[in-house]
This record gives structure tokens, sequence and C-alpha cells, in this order.
């Protein structure tokens, strides 16, 4: 087909639209838990809806997606996130809640199913690795962008006594006034409904998929499984995801718990830095990975992670503004390398494996969940040491992973004269 530049910015604005709504919980968690008065295990259950969906549905989005089209399913994926922010934003409580984030997290995972082999058709296979950076710097920055439009919304609704701007007075009249954070849904809704009318107008391309794209078969799921080597990568994945999640989605919380730092001013600024940081630490690590070898890099940056962690949890006030965003950008190259690692362990049946793997997803639901279980019982600070225990699985892989294929790595000299050769054309 030809290649399509409108196609492409249109993923970009889908990557930003998915980063902005799946990363706002961390950020309006100490609201949720005030405004519902729940423990820490309770509101553990939000994140833990939303990534269960994702757990459930990455494998069996992928076979849906072969059968209905690429822009049908896209537009099923948009009216799912549409009906759970919509419905919350009508019944702002917590068991509705718990249900529209299970539906919204059905729609993201669908979602980043689709638009990978998309953006490789409309960016064309030449130009896959950039666009993927690309789309990874326009997640972080949604990311970055998202506590923000939180901490605006919080600032103008909160005790609003009118005079503000259309968009505060439209909000004001649809929200309850004791649930400001609320805004929110309602402008995810909006947006839901802007993406469904631009995608419902734009022909998108015939994605023929590659063989690490498709679906397996039931037999080739149940093969892969029965290899030890998947089920490992796979706790690698849940303990990438789990770290991350548990430390957006706990660490305002805990800055607002140990520190007192308001969770709608700084502690949404850390979140949305941890975010930013997260960005450019992929940029870093594509860098390294061209200069050192995987394993190695993972062995520095999970190290560097766990002090990071460990100063957050247990440093000053302001050592833990630094260091809990710091985290994200040490974090930043895991997943990547522990999903390369993967593939390359294994000679056949990419796509049924990237599939398993992406379930792993779930990891997200579960570890904030242990974190807000042990948090009722021991304390926020303590629970959240669990994460060194998922980051020492994550350094474990670096140790025990045998891949068939390493990473090809270059010397400086090497990789600037590529540089300058690729400049050149």
């Amino acid at each position: 087909m030809r290649r399509s530049k409108l196609i492409v910015f249109l993923i970009l604005c889908i990557w930003f639209v998915i980063s902005f709504v799946t990363n706002i919980l961390g950020p309006i968690m100490p609201a949720i838990i005030e405004n519902y008065q729940l423990s820490l295990t309770m509101a553990a259950f939000l994140p833990f809806s939303f990534f269960l969906a994702y757990g459930i549905m990455s494998a069996p989005a992928g076979a849906m997606i072969e059968k209905l089209g690429e822009k049908a399913s896209m537009l099923i994926a948009f009216g799912l996130n549409l009906s759970g922010a919509f419905l919350f934003a009508l019944f702002p409580v917590y068991t509705v809640a718990l249900m529209s984030l299970f539906v919204i997290g059905i729609g993201m995972a669908m979602l980043q199913v689709i638009i990978n082999p998309l953006m490789r058709e409309a960016g064309g296979e030449e130009n896959f690795a950039f666009y993927s950076v690309m789309g990874q710097l326009v997640f972080g920055a949604a990311s970055f962008v998202s506590p923000h439009v939180y901490t605006y919304l919080m600032a103008n609704l909160d005790g609003y006594q009118g005079g503000g701007n259309l968009l505060i007075e439209t909000l004001s009249v649809l929200i309850p006034a004791e649930l400001p954070w609320s805004s929110l849904y309602w402008l995810f809704s909006l947006v839901f409904v802007i993406t469904i009318i631009v995608i419902s107008m734009v022909k998108l391309p015939k994605v023929e998929l590659k063989d690490d794209e498709k679906a397996g078969a039931v037999k080739t799921y149940i093969e892969l499984i029965k290899d030890k080597k998947v089920i490992l990568f796979f706790l690698g994945i849940m303990a990438y995801v789990g770290t991350e999640q548990g430390l957006a989605n706990w660490m305002s919380k805990f800055l607002d718990t140990y520190h007192g730092i308001n969770p709608e001013g700084e502690g949404a600024v850390a979140i949305a830095w941890f975010w930013g940081l997260m960005s450019l630490g992929c940029l870093l690590g594509l860098l390294l990975l061209k200069l050192i070898d995987s394993k190695l890099v993972l062995k520095i940056f999970t190290t560097a992670s766990v002090v990071s962690v460990l100063v957050a949890l247990f440093g000053s006030a302001q050592l833990s503004l630094i260091a809990f965003p710091l985290s994200g950008f040490f974090i930043s190259v895991m997943f990547s390398i522990i999903f390369s690692l993967a593939l390359n362990s294994v000679k056949n049946h990419h796509g049924a494996f990237s599939g398993i793997l992406c379930s792993g997803i779930f990891g997200g639901a579960l570890v904030p969940l242990i974190i807000g279980a042990l948090g009722d019982f021991f304390g926020l600070k303590l629970a959240m040491l669990f994460l060194v225990v998922t980051l020492g699985y994550i350094m474990s892989i670096a140790f025990w992973a045998k891949p068939l294929v390493n990473n090809k790595t270059l010397t400086v000299r090497e990789l600037l004269i590529s540089v300058k050769n690729k400049t050149r054309k």
C-alpha cells in the first residue's frame, strides 16, 4: 500500500489517548481513597479491574482483529472505552468505577494489539523502529500531561463558586461538587467521541500480519506453556508491569501519607515526571543497547532501580520527590529488554508467544493489589518494599536468560559512523 503520514499521525494520537487515560489512576488515587473512605486493599481493586482486562483480552484480541479487521475492531475498542468512561461520569460511585475500568481496560488491550501492525503498514517496515520510538515518546508525553490536567481541574473545580471559563463552568454542572476529580471522565468521554468520529471518517489500510504478529492455535499456546522458559519470561513481564504500576499508583499516596505532600500538586507533578523520565530513559536505553549487551544493561538499570526505590521509601521528603520519578527513568528499558530476550529464546511461534507475554500485563493488576493488602496490615512504606522482590526477579532474568541470538552491539566509533551515514542518506 502507499505509505500514509496521516495514518501515522492518527496512530500517534491514539497512543496519546491510550496513555492519557490509562495512567491517570495514580494521581487520583489519594482523592478516591478519601472520597470513598476506602482501605488500601479496596483502592487497589481499581487498577486491578483495569489490568485484569488487559490480562484477559490481550491474546483473544489478536484473533478477533484478524477476523473483523482493523477499523471495525478499533471502533469497537473505542466504543468500549466511551461506554466505560461515560458510565462512570454518570454514576461516580465505587462499584461503577470497578466495572467501568474493566470495560475501558478491554478496549485499551484491543487497541494496543491493533496499532503496532497498523503503524508498520502505514509508516513502512523500514521506518517502523523510528515510529515505534516516536510512539513511546508520545505515550510518555501524554502520561506527563495528564497529571497536570488533573491538577488544573482540581484547582478550578474544588469548591467552585463560579466565574470560570466555559470548560470549568460546564464540568461544574455535570459533576458532584464533592468529587471534582470525576470531571476527568467527562473529559475522557469527549475525547473518545472525537476519536470515534475521526476514525470512522478515515480509510485505514488492510494489514497483512507477519508471523510474529499472528495469534496461534490453541495447541500452539499449550505447547508454549509447557516450556519452562515461556513461564519464566511471562513472570518477568508480570514483574515489570507490576513494578511500574505499583510505583505509579501508590507514589502519590505514599508522599501524602509520610511527607504530607499535596497529591493534587507536588504529588501529581512527581507522577508526571515519573512518566516523563521513563520516556527519556527509553531513548538512553536504545543508545545503550547499541553499545552494550542487553543483559548487562538490564543488570545496571535494575540495580539503579532498587537503589532509587529504597531512597524514595526511606529518604526525606525532598529525596522521595526526586527518587520516585527517577525510578521511572531506571525501569524504562526493562519491558523491551525482557520482551526481546523472551522472543529471542524460542525458535518458533513468536506470535503466540507475544500474546502470552502481553497477558503478563496482568502484573499491573496483581502487584498494586498485593501492595494495598500488605499496606493495610504493615503500612504503605513496608508494603512498597514488595517492589524490591519484583525488581529482584527482573534482575535474575539477566543471569538465567540464554537467548539464541544476542542483540548486535557496536563500538562508539562504529555507531557514530553509522549515524553519520544515515544522516547523509
